[in-house]
C-alpha cells in the first residue's frame, strides 16, 4: 500500500473522482458512487468509471482499502475489466444479492 494514499477513511468519506487502483497498483478508474445498505449501514461496494467511460460495480469484498486519496482493490486490472455494470441506480443488485443504493451525504 502506498503512503501517498493518505489515512484510511470510512467508505462514507470517499469522494467522487477518487482514483481506484488494482492489486498491481494500476489505476483502473475513479469512484463514481459509493453504495451501501442504508438500513444496516453496511458498505455494499463502489461504482467506478474507467478511462474507457464504462461504469463497473466493485463488490465490497473486492475493496482492500479506502483512503483519503485512493481506493485499493484486491483484484487485478484484468479482473476489474471482467466486472459488470451496476444493476440500475439503487435498485436490487445481482452483484450483492440484495438491495443497495448509492450513499448520499446529508448536509
Amino acid at each position: 500500500m502506498s503512503s501517498d494514499d493518505g489515512y484510511a477513511v470510512n467508505y462514507t468519506a470517499l469522494e467522487p473522482g477518487t482514483p481506484v487502483y488494482s492489486s498491481e497498483g494500476e489505476e483502473v478508474g475513479r469512484v463514481h458512487e459509493v453504495w451501501d445498505n442504508a438500513r444496516e449501514h453496511i458498505f455494499d461496494g463502489l461504482v467506478i468509471e474507467g478511462a474507457d467511460g464504462k461504469r463497473r460495480f466493485v463488490d465490497a469484498p473486492e475493496v482492500a482499502r479506502t483512503a483519503e486519496r485512493a481506493v485499493r482493490l484486491n483484484i487485478t486490472a484484468a479482473g476489474v475489466q471482467q466486472l459488470g455494470p451496476p444493476e440500475g441506480s439503487g435498485g436490487p443488485s445481482k452483484a450483492t444479492g440484495g438491495r443497495s443504493k448509492p450513499f448520499r451525504r446529508r448536509p
